[in-house]
């Protein structure tokens, strides 16, 4: 599960639409949750479907004000994952947020940075 808010999230799905062309794509899926309804999807939902095995929209964070939508997103992510990947440098922001939220649910958790 992946969002599409920003540099890493891009890097991410490359990498993992990657892995799966090279090695084996049987045992994955590349999936794109939203937390809302974006005009951007609305708009392209061909190209989107073309390069997500899925794509869900966040039921918890759909209906939220869309400020508060990614974090929440982010936590339901965090919750459904075995182990969540991060890339997080800074002690503030949305995904040190996350990354914290992981730890105190006990998910293994990579940070990369």
């Amino acid at each position: 599960m992946v969002g599409r808010n920003g540099e890493f999230d891009l890097l991410v799905s490359s990498t993992i639409r990657k892995c799966k062309r090279i090695v084996r794509d049987d045992n994955s899926s590349l999936v794109l949750v939203l937390p809302y309804m974006t005009a951007e999807y609305r708009n392209n939902r061909n190209s989107f479907n073309e390069y997500y095995d899925e794509i869900e929209v966040c039921s918890e964070s759909a209906d939220k004000y869309f400020k508060s939508a990614h974090q929440i997103r982010n936590r339901c992510m965090v919750d459904r994952s075995d182990m969540v990947i991060f890339c997080v440098e800074h002690n503030f922001g949305g995904a040190f947020n996350t990354m914290k939220y992981a730890i105190n649910k006990d998910k293994n958790y990579v940070n990369l940075y």
